[in-house]
């Protein structure tokens, strides 16, 4: 079972107990986007065998959204933080690398 850390409330919820929001860290395209910029967007995901950030939405506790770095085949979870970071915090960064020197980034 699959279990994250609430950056906000810091329950430490069940899967159940969340809904998950997709890829983190996409890049929108506002107005003047062209069209493949925009279909790019909406419809291109990475969805890597591996380390990956992720929305999740602690829906039955605080509500709130926030995000996780997580490995998808072993489920381990390197952290979780608030939805309104940019990238992931430098402490998270650390121990995916410790973890999986070869990971290309969240970018």
């Amino acid at each position: 079972m699959l279990i994250l850390t609430c950056p906000y409330c810091g329950i430490a919820a069940e899967e159940t107990e969340l809904s998950p929001g997709g890829e983190a860290h996409l890049k929108r395209f506002g107005p003047g986007a062209s069209d493949a910029e925009f279909e790019s967007y909406m419809f291109a995901r990475k969805n890597p065998k591996g380390v990956h950030c992720e929305r999740w939405r602690h829906s039955y506790g605080c509500g709130k959204w926030f995000l996780a770095a997580r490995d998808t085949l072993s489920l381990e979870v390197f952290g979780t933080y608030p939805a309104q970071t940019t990238e992931p915090p430098a402490a998270i960064v650390e121990k995916i690398m410790a973890r999986n020197p070869d990971w290309k980034g969240w970018k």
